[in-house]
Formats: C-alpha cells, structure tokens, sequence
C-alpha cells in the first residue's frame, strides 16, 4: 500500500467528500480512517503489529490513527501545539478589540479615509504584500487589521480570504528573508548545489528563480486587478453580489471561525489605540521572538541565518501572548461590568475552535498521508517518466500541484520535489535546472490554494472570518485560472529556455484574461459604487 497509487486514495476521498457533502470534519474523519486501514493492511501483510485487531475493522483503523500521529504526528509536536495556543490567544485578543472598542473605532477612521471597495481590497492586498516575514503571520495578522475595513464597505468575507490567502504564500515564496524563502534556500544549498557540486550560491539560485516563478505572478495580478475591476467569478460572484445588495458578509448559518456567536458588549470609550496596540504587540514580539529564536538556534545574527533557523511558531505563540495580555489590559479602561472579562476569554478562545478542529484533522490526515508514501509515489512517476526535457517544467509543474493539494502541504512538495528536479536536471539538461526549479515552488503554490485540507488554506479562512468551504470553492477558479496561464508560460519556458520570454508572455496573456474576465463578470458598476 505505502508509495502505490492506492496511496492517492484517502488525499482523494477527502477532498472529493469536502466538495460534496462541505462538511470538513465528516470528510476529513473518513480519510484519516482509510489512510489508517491501508497502513492497517499494508503492516499485516509485512509481518507487523501496528493494529491490535483486523486490519479493516473498525478499531484496526482507529488504532492505526492513534499510532501513527503518537509517533510522527502533532500530539506531541510542540510546533503544532504553539500554533492552536496561538489561534486561541488571537481569538481572546479579538475578542478584547471588539469588547474595548477598537475595531469599531478604527472601522469608523478607516472608512473615512478608504472611499471604496476596491480602495478597500487594494489596502489589503498591500498588507499581504508588506507582511511577507511568514503565510500563518501574513494570513491572521492581515485579516485582524482589514475586517473593519472590508466589512465596512460590504465586501464578502470570502473575498477577503481569497485577498489574504493569494498574497501570502506567493509573497513568501519569493521573499529570502521569509521563513518560506529561508526553508527553500536551505533545500537548494544541501539538495541540489551540494549535492551536484554546481558552481552557484544557493542564494542566488533562488533569486534565478524568482522571475520564473509564473504562478506566483499570474496570482498576484490576479488578485489585484480583479479587486481594482470589481470581477467576481464562479461561486465568488454571488458572494459579492450578496454582499452589495443586503449587506450579508458571510453566511451565519455555517461554521465561521473568528466569529463569537453571541455578541459581546462594547465600550463607549473605544479608541483606535485598543486595536492599534494589541496588532502592534503581536508584530514587535512576533519579530522579536523569531530573531532571538533564529539566532539562538543557528548561532549568527545573519539575517539569512536567523530565518532558516528561527522556530516560528514559538514566535507566534509569544506574540500572541503579548497581544492578548495589552489587549486585556485595556480592558481595565474601557468601563465594562467585571463579569465581561471572564466573557471574552471564554467567547474569544471558543471563536477559534472550529479553526482549531479542522487543523487537528488536516494535520492528522497530513500525517497518514506521509506514512502512505503519497508524495513519494508521485515524485518516482516523475523519475520513471521518458519524455524529452522541454516538457520537464510543465510535468514538475503539474505533479507539485497535485501532491501540494492531495497532502495540504507545499513544503512537503518542495522538500520531495526540490532535489528530485536537481537530479533529473543536471543529469538530462542543466540549462533547465532553474526553470525546473520555479515550476516547482508554482505548482507546490497552486495546490496549497486549491486544497481544502491545506492549514494556510484553513488559517486564511479565520484570519478572514469566513466559512472554511465557502473560501475553498470561491479561490478555486482563480487559482485555476492562474494555474492554466502558467502551464502556457512553463511549456514555453521548457521549449525555448528563456526565463524573460515565458514571464512576458505569462503577464500578457494574465492580462489578456483579466480583460476578457472584466468584460463578462464584473460587478454591476452601480451596485459598486453605492457603497
């Protein structure tokens, strides 16, 4: 079973369960359960004791999910553990916000100075660009800042997490001083130039990969000329258009993390200052403790060095921290009855548990997956393959994307992926090697935004307050439409070896596209403007 392609069968009866029946924990249950039969069966057959009972009962399966996550998975992993102490922690800082006054206040500031909604969505996409330092940082620290913003010009919360989620990781898989560029640059030096003995610094092979980098360009310009144009697209247009026409951001009846349910009552001496101070805490620790952490743990101040070794999910936690305790204190000004504090921990932590839920899940069946050899099995398709090099980039391209989406994880891709493209390159076409490269950093991109089970998917969701599904299938036509231009761009790039060409052509035809898209599905003009 383990590196088969009935390895492909439980990333893929999740997802296509999410898309059906858009119940996340019910599908991603069954997957996890298929995933532990198939380890079941496959250490039965091999002699092993990993169930205590019939490989496809029941318990067998429950058994193997316990074993697999104790020994590799997130019980006992502190990375994950900061994260959902981070998630809880944001909720309680929000929570305080809303209590003490700040959105409202900093809502009412906003909105007299961003006149529209395409002012709106053009701030927050300049955010995503500027936050660049980590996606789940980028992701939650964006959303807080521009949901009163948004929400105050009537745009739809799953259009936020489509802005939130396609800067973040394009924006941090080309930045070298980012916790995505650092992990990249560290698989580049020991995997491919090392190992090769090429006469390149890793550093600047990465930086050759930037322009060649399609999909992260045809996302971004999508991002922000569908903001700038008013087009809204597949299931996006009717979230929009419901949003404009009755003011409903988001659909109560559904699952929406972020959201307290009962509302929490608000200060009549909110300032702007009870938001600007709690988000300011959580940016200076966060900084803070990934600097002391990287340079602890790697032994240089080098800003390379700092962000390749820095443990940012320690860093999260202890901003978090910071945030929730100035949050909390500003409470004590904000002349609210005593028994309200205890409400906005209890309201504010619970806010985030369907985040916390769904992340326990994915990281769950993340973790199965790996055991199955679902990556594994892909990249040796790859190996296996005779085809000419010039259609090496487009295949990595394609195959990344689909292991970024079947396992909810672009780094898993990039550590599999990376140095299988350095051997099959230098051995076949060296000239290929950083084309080969960027196409697959794209793809792993592509299907981190199309996957439902993806945790920056997930966290681009709450930072946004929108249902997890609802952001899912509105990303995924411009995700796909991104992905189909870049296939153009890579197979050009392959066939005629020219980075510069393949991005020309690549941002053109983006363009191209975007004018036909305006054409057909943007915005009623008067709809947009009465707001």
């Amino acid at each position: 079973m383990i590196e088969t392609v009935f390895s492909l069968l439980p990333p893929v009866i999740a997802i296509v369960m999410v898309l059906l029946t858009r119940r996340v924990l019910l599908s991603l249950g069954v997957g996890i359960l298929s995933a532990a039969v198939l380890l079941g069966i496959d250490a039965a057959g091999n002699g092993g004791e990993f169930v205590s009972d019939s490989a496809s009962s029941l318990w067998g399966a429950v058994s193997g999910v316990f074993y697999s996550v104790g020994e590799g998975g997130f019980a006992l992993n502190t990375w994950n553990l900061y994260i959902l102490g981070f998630l809880l922690l944001l909720g309680i800082t929000t929570a305080f916000m809303s209590m003490n006054g700040g959105i409202q206040a900093f809502g009412v500031w906003a909105l007299k100075r961003v006149k529209t909604r395409a002012g709106a969505q053009i701030v927050t996409f300049m955010l995503g660009i500027a936050i660049f330092i980590d996606d789940y940082f980028n992701s939650l620290a964006v959303g807080q800042v521009a949901k009163p913003i948004t929400d105050g010009k009537r745009i739809a919360r799953a259009r936020l997490a489509y802005l939130i989620d396609s800067t973040a990781a394009p924006i941090c898989v080309i930045a070298p001083l980012s916790s995505w560029g650092a992990y990249i640059i560290s698989i580049l030096g020991t995997d491919v130039i090392a190992k090769h003995s090429l006469n390149e610094s890793e550093l600047g092979m990465f930086l050759a990969t930037i322009p060649a980098n399609l999909y992260v360009w045809t996302a971004l310009l999508l991002v922000l000329f569908t903001s700038i144009w008013s087009i809204g697209v597949g299931p996006m247009r009717k979230h929009e258009e419901l949003a404009l026409r009755t003011g409903t951001l988001f659909d109560e009846g559904k699952d929406v993390p972020g959201e307290t349910g009962t509302p929490l009552p608000t200060s009549d001496f909110g300032k702007i200052g009870a938001l600007v101070y709690p988000i300011a805490s959580l940016f200076v620790f966060t900084v803070g403790a990934l600097i002391y952490s990287g340079a602890t743990a790697g032994g240089s101040f080098a800003p390379l060095s700092i962000f390749e070794n820095a443990d940012s999910s320690f860093a999260l936690f202890i901003g978090g921290s910071a945030s929730a305790v100035v949050a909390a204190l500003q409470w004590v000004g904000a002349k609210l009855p005593g028994h309200t504090f205890l409400a906005g921990l209890s309201q504010g932590s619970k806010s985030m548990l369907p985040a916390v839920y769904i992340l326990i899940f994915a990281w769950t069946i993340a973790t199965l997956i790996g055991e199955l050899g679902t990556g594994g099995y892909l990249a040796g398709l790859i190996q296996d393959s005779a085809i000419s090099s010039a259609w090496l980039p487009v295949l990595l391209f394609l195959v990344a994307g689909f292991m970024a989406f079947a396992t909810g994880t672009s780094w898993g891709s990039f550590a599999i992926l990376l140095p299988i493209a350095g051997d099959i390159l230098v051995a076949v076409d060296v000239e290929l090697l950083v084309p080969a490269l960027a196409a697959v950093l794209a793809g792993s991109v592509l299907g981190d935004h199309c996957s439902p089970i993806s945790d920056t998917t997930i966290l681009s969701s709450t930072g946004a307050g929108s249902n997890h599904i609802d952001h899912v299938v509105t990303q995924l036509p411009y995700a796909l439409i991104g992905g189909g231009i870049s296939v153009i761009g890579f197979i050009l790039m392959g066939f005629t070896g020219s980075v510069w060409l393949s991005f020309v052509v690549t941002i053109l035809l983006t363009f191209l596209v975007l004018g036909l898209l305006r054409r057909k599905y943007a915005l009623r003009e008067e709809a947009v403007q009465q707001v």
